[in-house]
């Protein structure tokens, strides 16, 4: 400003020089000069030496900031953490039968239906191996009724051979009274006790060979359970050449193509069908960011928001966010000692098929709720030469003072400060460079668009403690 004066002076130094010499010449030439002109000079003069007086050194004044007012928020704090969905059930088709695959009965890519026939094997060789057993079940069932057969007629035989035996026994005992009162000889005699245990004899055979057609008729019966295992094993490797879909979903493509052998549970899938409705998201969440957040909860820092605790929400890899919330599942015991991480799982409707497995998501997972949460606009923040976050805030006295402040995290376009400032005060959000510690300024308030309520939920960044 000095030098601004100083060459306005020297201009006015050189005006009064020029029109002096110009005075003096009309002084010495008085037939050329009239007075009018005389007059005009004289003027200009007194003009150009007022203009003079008038310049000075300007007035300084008190510097304006705008404020901010902090007041405690309710805030629900939420944090990103980036993740992949996964299929909520997946099955790989695989032959349990050995053969050639006649057709293919699907299309790739489509969906199909539980019970839907994926393939069909060659069914010759086990229609004939049904049909042998259907023949063994019948001669064995056949064999099972001669051996009934057989025992009933030895039951048959055992009581015929027990009548004898009752009238051997008295015909025996008749010729022994006989033979005591001598009516009778001892040749007569021994006929009849011959004839007596003969018929004892016979009945033995009689019983025991009921008992072996007994048997007999259990072995047949094992024979029909046996035949009837058979059979059900055959009907069983029948059904097998037509491959159905174990689950609905989605298949994808084809491994082999028709006419290919293929071989019973082998190592390769024929195709793969995955259920994508409802799908699983699959996070991973920082062992650290978890104990810090058990830390929160126990000090009272953060309270669960309720029923809605387990809401989670969803943004696409091109950062469109997706209609519809998730509900999370379980958090994973197990830490991966490659990363320090456990997993979360979420559970999300995928009715148009929207989400596929293994696309990049981001989950947006709430932690808890901030009742007394103290938001303050970036702007009003700034570093020391130590890297330390300060802010500057106006007391009641309209003067600037700087507070050392601790910073828990960056929530849209303001920081989420955790200790430093306190409901009330008044932070500098413009005109820092005009303020200074310890100087009085003019406080106008800030106005800003609040697009965040006091209850809005804020989409927030994880993040350690920030000093």
């Amino acid at each position: 400003m000095q030098c601004k004066v100083n060459s306005h002076y020297s201009r006015l130094t050189a005006l009064e020089v020029t029109y002096g010499r110009k005075y003096m010449q009309a002084k010495t030439d008085a037939h050329s000069l009239c007075p009018v002109a005389l007059l005009l000079g004289i003027s200009m003069l007194l003009t150009v030496a007022g203009c003079k007086q008038k310049s000075g050194p300007p007035q300084s004044g008190v510097p304006e900031v705008a404020v901010f007012t902090v007041h405690p928020e309710r805030v629900v704090i939420t944090t990103e953490l980036a993740g992949r969905p996964a299929a909520f059930l997946v099955a790989e088709i695989k032959p349990q039968v050995n053969g050639l695959i006649q057709k293919r009965l699907f299309t790739e890519g489509s969906d199909v239906k539980a019970g839907q026939v994926l393939y069909q094997i060659d069914p010759a060789p086990f229609k004939a191996v049904m049909n042998n057993a259907v023949a063994n079940l019948e001669a064995a069932r056949k064999a099972a009724d001669r051996a009934r057969a057989a025992m009933n007629a030895g039951i048959a035989g055992v009581a015929r051979q027990q009548a004898t035996v009752a009238f051997a026994r008295t015909n025996r005992q008749r010729f022994e009274d006989l033979f005591k009162d001598k009516a009778v000889s001892a040749s007569a005699r021994d006929q009849a006790v011959t004839e007596a245990d003969v018929a004892e004899a016979s009945l033995r055979a009689a019983e025991a060979q009921v008992e072996s057609d007994r048997k007999a008729i259990a072995v047949a019966e094992a024979a029909i359970q046996q035949a009837e295992a058979l059979l059900e094993t055959a009907r069983i490797n029948l059904g097998y050449t037509r491959i159905t879909a174990p689950i609905s979903g989605r298949i994808g493509k084809s491994n082999v193509t028709d006419g290919a052998l293929v071989m019973a549970y082998q190592p390769m899938a024929l195709s793969t069908i995955q259920q994508l409705n409802p799908i699983y998201v699959d996070v991973p969440q920082s062992t650290v960011e978890l104990l810090r957040l058990q830390r929160r909860l126990e000090d009272g820092r953060l309270n669960h928001d309720g029923t809605n605790q387990n809401k989670v929400k969803l943004i696409l890899g091109d950062g469109t966010p997706y209609l519809s919330e998730g509900t999370l599942q379980f958090q994973d015991v197990t830490v991966d000692p490659t990363t320090g991480s456990v997993i979360l799982r979420i559970v999300f409707p995928n009715p148009q098929g929207v989400l596929l497995p293994g696309m990049f998501v981001r989950a947006v997972i709430k932690e808890g709720v901030n009742e007394q949460a103290i938001l303050v606009p970036q702007q009003g923040i700034s570093r020391n030469t130590k890297g330390d976050p300060v802010a500057l805030i106006v007391d009641t006295e309209d003067k600037v003072q700087q507070r050392m402040l601790t910073l828990d995290r960056a929530i849209g376009d303001k920081w989420l400060v955790s200790s430093g400032l306190n409901p009330g005060d008044r932070v500098i959000v413009e005109g820092v460079q005009k303020a200074r510690p310890g100087a009085s300024v003019k406080v106008v308030p800030f106005n800003a668009d609040h697009k965040d309520g006091p209850a809005a939920e804020k989409t927030v960044q994880p993040s350690a403690n920030t000093n």
